[in-house]
């Protein structure tokens, strides 16, 4: 069987990469698709050591740490040695990024409306479905290398 769904989800990343950079313009913010899933991350739980924002984003570490410096650079995260182990350094939104959040779930709300235009509800249930599969698999075939 032929299949074409890696194609497709490639386009699918590029394009909406490039869509949600145009929105987020229009909407006068300015941070990356990289940047964005890590505030989307600290946004629901602030407070957070460079691997459980990894784990949470799927971010390699070498570009987690880079997109990090530049974010900290910008005034959207400060970096702060853990009280309780001061191995550990914890990441944490400024006052800045938390101020833009509101803006973002609109952005993000139009995205989710472009997504399932001509969508009805069982299709984007079944099609969610579908894609927590995916990643599943996908998740649990990279643990085996690691």
């Amino acid at each position: 069987m032929k299949s074409n769904g890696g194609f497709y989800i490639t386009q699918i990343k590029q394009l909406q990469d490039r869509l949600f950079s145009k929105l987020l313009t229009k909407h006068g913010l300015d941070f990356s698709s990289s940047q964005g899933r890590i505030l989307f991350v600290l946004w629901n739980e602030n407070h957070l050591t460079m691997s459980e924002i990894g784990k949470k984003t799927s971010l390699a570490n070498n570009t987690l740490t880079n997109v990090i410096d530049r974010m900290v650079k910008q005034n959207y995260l400060v970096r702060e040695v853990n009280p309780k182990n001061r191995r550990e350094v914890i990441i944490s939104l400024t006052d800045f990024a938390i101020s833009l959040k509101e803006k973002n779930e609109e952005v993000s709300q139009e995205m989710t409306k472009i997504f399932y235009e001509n969508f009805n509800e069982e299709e984007i249930i079944s099609f969610e479905e579908t894609l927590e599969k995916l990643l599943n698999n996908l998740k649990q075939k990279l643990a085996e290398f690691d």
